[in-house]
C-alpha cells in the first residue's frame, strides 16, 4: 500500500527529504506547501507527482495525506505544529530545532500532552550509519563512558531564502540551529539529562561584514560547550564553521576507564574543494588503554544513499524508521521530549556564551 506525505517547506533541507523519500518502497510526496517560487519548482522537479498547494490549510485539506514533514524555516515549527494540531491529527517528522523562542516551550509541552498521533523530531546524526555504530560499541570499548567530545569543523553558514539563518531570532542561534544535534546526540550516548552548561563563542571570522536591511548578522561561527549531566559525566561541544578545508568534518570521542572509541565523518561531498578522488571514507577508531594499539575500521556508506543528501546516509534511514511508525510497524525513535531538551541544551549555549555565567537547568514538565 502507498504511503502519502504531504511537505511543509521545501528549501534545501527539504529537498534533501524529498530525494531520500523517493528511494522508499511505496512512498509518494502527493501535495506540497513552499511559497519560495524558485524552491518549490525544485521540489516539485524531485516530487513530479505532487501537487503544489498555496498555503498549510490547502495541504491540509488534502484527506489521502499519510503524514507530514515539515522542513520550513525553524521560526515556523511551533505555529505550525499548533495549526496542524486544530485541524487533524498525521503523523509528523519535524526537523530540528523544535522551536526558537523561550516562550514557545510552554506550547511546545501542551502539543505534546494532546497530540494524538506520533511525533518524530529529526535528528539526522543519530542516523548516520557509522555513528550508529559508534554509539552500539562506546560502552563496551570505554568500560563506561567519562568524557565525550564532539568536534564540528565545518563550512559557514550556507545562504538561505531571504537569509533568515543570519539571525538570532529567526534560528535560535547557532548553539540552537546548528548544535542541538549535538546536544541530542550528547543525551542519546551519555544516556542521561543535563543539569549544567557553559559556553564560550564568538563571530570570529564569517559574517562580519554581513548586513541586511540596515541590520547586522548576529549569528555566531565558533565556539565551546562544556556539559555536565546528571549522571556525572560530561561532554564538550568544540564548533568552528571556518574550517571547511578539514578532512572530516565531525569527530566524535568517547572516553573512559578501559580505552577509548571515536569516529570520524566527512562532511557533504557536494562541498569537498580537494582532489575528487581522495575524498575520505568515515572511520571507527578502537583505542585500548594497553598496549597501545589502536584499530582503525572504515566504514563505507552505500553510494545512492550518500548521493541523497548531505549528512552521511542518515537521513534516508531516519526515514526508513518514520515510515515504519506511520505504517504501525515500528515507534518513534527521537520524541518531542528529545527536541525539548536539545532546544534548551542550546538556549543554555547561547545565554552562557552571553552572559559569561554557567547555566543550570532544571527538568521540564514531564
Amino acid at each position: 500500500m502507498t504511503t502519502y506525505y504531504g511537505m511543509i517547506g521545501c528549501g534545501m533541507m527539504g529537498q534533501e527529504h524529498l530525494r531520500n523519500i523517493a528511494l522508499l518502497d511505496d512512498a509518494v510526496v502527493l501535495s506540497i506547501f513552499e511559497p519560495d517560487h524558485d524552491m518549490a519548482q525544485a521540489a516539485l522537479a524531485l516530487a513530479p507527482e505532487a501537487e503544489l498547494v498555496p498555503s498549510l490549510d490547502a495541504l491540509l485539506d488534502n484527506d489521502k495525506l499519510d503524514c507530514l514533514v515539515i522542513v520550513s524555516p525553524n521560526f515556523c515549527h511551533a505555529s505550525q505544529l499548533q495549526h496542524i494540531a486544530r485541524r487533524t491529527s498525521l503523523p509528523i517528522l519535524v526537523e530540528k530545532p523544535l522551536f526558537t523562542d523561550p516562550d514557545d516551550l510552554a506550547d511546545i509541552i501542551a502539543f505534546r500532552d494532546s497530540y494524538k498521533a506520533p511525533v518524530w523530531v529529526a535528528m539526522e546524526y543519530r542516523y548516520m550509519p557509522p555513528m550508529q555504530q559508534f554509539v552500539s560499541e562506546a560502552e563496551s570499548v570505554t568500560g563506561g563512558i567519562k568524557m565525550l567530545t564532539i568536534l564540528e569543523h565545518r563550512f559557514p553558514f550556507l545562504t538561505k531564502v531571504g537569509n533568515w539563518n543570519r539571525f538570532n531570532k529567526n534560528s535560535g542561534g547557532t548553539f540552537v540551529e546548528k548544535c542541538c544535534h549535538f546536544f541530542d546526540l550528547m543525551r542519546h550516548i551519555i544516556g542521561s539529562d543535563p543539569i549544567r552548561v557553559m559556553a564560550s563563542a564568538g563571530q570570529d571570522v564569517n559574517h562580519l561584514d554581513e548586513i541586511y536591511d540596515g541590520v547586522p548578522s548576529d549569528i555566531l561561527d565558533c565556539g565551546y560547550v562544556i556539559v555536565d549531566f546528571a549522571n556525572g559525566r560530561r561532554a564538550l561541544l568544540e564548533l568552528s564553521m571556518y574550517a571547511e578545508g578539514s578532512e572530516f568534518q565531525e569527530m566524535v570521542h568517547a572516553l573512559g576507564p578501559n580505552g577509548k572509541i571515536e569516529v570520524k565523518l566527512p562532511g557533504p561531498a557536494r562541498l569537498w574543494s580537494g582532489d575528487k578522488d581522495k575524498q575520505p571514507v568515515p572511520q571507527i577508531i578502537k583505542s585500548p588503554r594497553v598496549p597501545c594499539a589502536p584499530i582503525t575500521i572504515a566504514c563505507p556508506i552505500d553510494e545512492t544513499i550518500l548521493d541523497a543528501g548531505d549528512h552521511n546516509g542518515s537521513t534516508f534511514h531516519q526515514h526508513q524508521r518514520f515510515l515504519d511508525v506511520v505504517r504501525g510497524k515500528g515507534d518513534v525513535e527521537v520524541s518531542l521530549d528529545d527536541g525539548i531538551w536539545a532546544v534548551r541544551m542550546g538556549m543554555a549555549a547561547q545565554e552562557s556564551a552571553r552572559t559569561g555565567q554557567a547555566i543550570t537547568l532544571q527538568p521540564h514538565q514531564s
